[in-house]
């Protein structure tokens, strides 16, 4: 390139003011970091051991908490709650323990809380009802476990329907203590037969390396990972995975940052994983054991329900970081209407839900065509939302992708006695006992659908008759023929879908269509979005529960982002409610915190041991200079507390 002298000085003084900026980015460096010394060493200067400031509230307005002094504790009434009022969209799970805690511990009247319903029947996911159209339905069950610290916090306070002076955590206290839970079979191959996975999880040491992996990546990492980037066949072909995604509905696409909190926030349980028993399960369905006693609460406190009411949106102002919801638009009966709020006037939106759309078949149609859909425009109010600001999610990443979303669920009903007796051959109990029947689901291995089964107590419903079995039946893999029926699950009735269960549970081919027509009744449900909040994703994606500068609006449910707790568990669901309620209405009590066991040496040590089926990683072979370091130190530890924490935990086995 030729240059003249212009150019050369043109050049010139280009370099002249790079070498300026240089030195001055590399000044304002060593000023930097000369200030941040001197911070450092005045804040040690200034330090001082206190607990003082402890359970200062964060900037949503809550702060954790654990044991019993809170949780015994019964808050004051926020100074001015009289003047508010509370408008809850949907009536979900969330929204009704909202509800609860608005009345219990915010101490709002009953009247200045209303409830808006799409449906014409509050519950949402959490369902149980006979259709006189279509028999018993139950889109989903709901497992439980000793550490949902909210959802027992809250009905402790909820009266029994059936039990005079109990509380339903009492009823439900009693009754797992009466019968306890856990499976005498969880699997089965060759057409009913024990797949004899014998309470062990088959990992190699490469597949535990994985899953060890994956439980200590940061969670920046996670961002928009899939499973199956992390693990490979030595994990996807263990009975740990068959346990785990046929218990938990997950499918190797779905969020690796979800399976990491899920193994890590139930790290006490891993023991409990292959027979149910860290399992708990209500009396009756859950809409009777947990919905109903809610809803009967909350009348009895004056709360308002406004059924056939479909927001469509909610109206926010901005003013620099303040975010004010200012006007609900809604649908009611098909007329357009809006109701304007006022700073005082707080709302919780229940964004997004994993049964919105659900397909409704019956014994002689599928959930295909022509068939019932129910919707509440969940999906669509929240991208309407979120489409004010950034702070409000991203629906799109959950709901745009429904062929790795759904899967199907039906309600089998019988009372014939050779099904009877093949699901007794099974589960090795009685079903009519009134007790634990399989004690969680029952995984057929060698299904193509990946068909998996289960009863709970019976009568599942409190008007069924004696003689009958509820039976609870779905598939991951909906899309490929079955191997009795060979059709896609999706595209069955749901007499197709028995006849499908009873080829799996063993009953003679030629006796198959005879019972599947006429001894049974089965209602399925196509559901296009029940594993969406299992979607890769990221920070950000799913609103805070209350959404930085939020003055008097909150997001409730499956969808709302908080802290190291899991997805698809009620316990989700009310954690983010009372968050909600806490932080709006200025309630000064502590949120307990996620139980802790990820934090406590003993579970980290009991779970590791359990994980390789009761080996001790102290016997995986180490490269030889490593080798001697661990004899050496297991010498260090003789007569001291830490070897006796590990004999008592199976990591030293003699």
């Amino acid at each position: 390139m030729k240059m003249n002298k212009k150019t050369l000085g043109a050049a010139s003084v280009l370099a002249v003011g790079a070498g300026i900026v240089a030195a001055n980015v590399n000044k304002n460096k060593r000023d930097e970091k000369v200030r941040q010394q001197a911070k450092k060493v005045e804040k040690q200067k200034n330090y001082r051991n206190t607990e003082r400031g402890l359970q200062e509230k964060n900037s949503k307005g809550i702060y954790y908490t654990n044991g019993n002094y809170e949780a015994f504790a019964r808050p004051e009434k926020p100074e001015g709650i009289e003047n508010k009022h509370a408008y809850l969209i949907g009536s979900g799970l969330g929204a009704l323990s909202a509800a609860c805690f608005l009345v219990r511990d915010a101490q709002m009247p009953g009247k200045n809380i209303h409830i808006l319903e799409a449906m014409d029947i509050a519950g949402g996911a959490c369902d149980g009802i006979n259709d006189p159209t279509r028999g018993y339905v139950m889109r989903g069950g709901r497992e439980m476990e000793n550490h949902f610290e909210c959802l027992w916090d809250l009905f402790r306070s909820i009266p029994s329907l059936e039990t005079p002076g109990a509380s339903v955590l009492d009823e439900y206290y009693w009754l797992n203590k009466h019968d306890p839970n856990y499976s005498l079979c969880r699997a089965t191959e060759k057409r009913g037969q024990d797949a004899h996975t014998d309470g062990r999880f088959g990992l190699s040491q490469k597949g535990c390396m994985e899953i060890m992996k994956l439980f200590f990546t940061a969670e920046e990492e996670l961002y928009d990972k899939k499973i199956e980037d992390f693990f490979d066949d030595e994990v996807f072909s263990s009975n740990f995975w068959l346990y785990w995604r046929t218990m938990f509905a997950f499918e190797n696409w779905h969020s690796a940052l979800e399976m990491k909190l899920y193994i890590q926030r139930f790290i006490h349980h891993i023991g409990g994983l292959p027979d149910f028993s860290a399992l708990k399960f209500t009396k009756y369905n859950q809409y009777e054991s947990l919905i109903l006693p809610m809803v009967k609460y909350l009348e009895k406190a004056g709360v308002t329900f406004q059924y056939n009411t479909e927001v469509t949106n909610v109206l926010f102002s901005f003013e620099g970081d303040k975010k004010t919801a200012t006007a609900i638009e809604c649908k009611v009966g098909g007329e357009q209407k809006t109701i304007p709020l006022t700073p005082d006037d707080l709302v919780f939106i229940t964004n997004g839900s994993c049964t919105e759309g659900t397909i409704y078949g019956d014994h002689h149609h599928a959930p295909v065509g022509d068939a019932e859909v129910r919707t509440s425009g969940c999906w669509s109010l929240w991208k309407n939302i979120a489409a004010q600001n950034e702070a409000f999610g991203h629906p799109e990443k959950f709901c745009s992708d429904i062929a790795r979303t759904n899967w199907e669920s039906a309600t089998v009903t019988t009372s014939d006695e050779k099904i009877i007796a093949a699901i007794q051959k099974i589960c090795k109990r009685d079903p009519r006992t009134g007790k634990v029947v399989t004690g969680g689901i029952v995984s057929c291995k060698d299904s193509r659908w990946l068909l998996s089964w289960t009863i709970n107590r019976q009568g599942q419903f409190k008007e069924q008759k004696k003689d009958e079995v509820c039976v609870w039946v779905y598939s991951l893999f909906t899309d490929v023929p079955g191997d009795y029926v060979k059709k896609p699950m999706k595209e069955c009735t749901g007499k197709e879908i028995t006849a499908e269960w009873l080829y799996h549970l063993g009953i003679p081919v030629d006796e198959i269509e005879e019972l599947a027509e006429n001894h049974a009744n089965c209602t399925p449900t196509m559901m296009p979005y029940i594993t969406a909040f299992f979607m890769p994703r990221r920070k950000g994606d799913r609103p805070d529960v209350i959404p930085d500068g939020c003055v008097n609006a909150a997001f409730l449910g499956q969808f709302a982002e908080t802290p190291r707790d899991t997805i698809f568990t009620t316990e989700y669901s009310v954690r983010t409610a009372m968050e909600a309620v806490y932080g709006l209405c200025g309630v000064d009590r502590g949120v307990p915190e996620v139980w802790g066991s990820v934090y406590d040496v003993r579970d980290l040590l009991d779970s590791s041991v359990k994980l390789m089926d009761g080996k001790s990683p102290l016997d995986i072979p180490l490269p030889g200079p490593v080798n001697a370091i661990k004899k050496t130190l297991l010498k260090k530890l003789k007569g001291t507390d830490i070897e006796k924490l590990l004999k008592e935990h199976n990591i030293i086995q003699e």
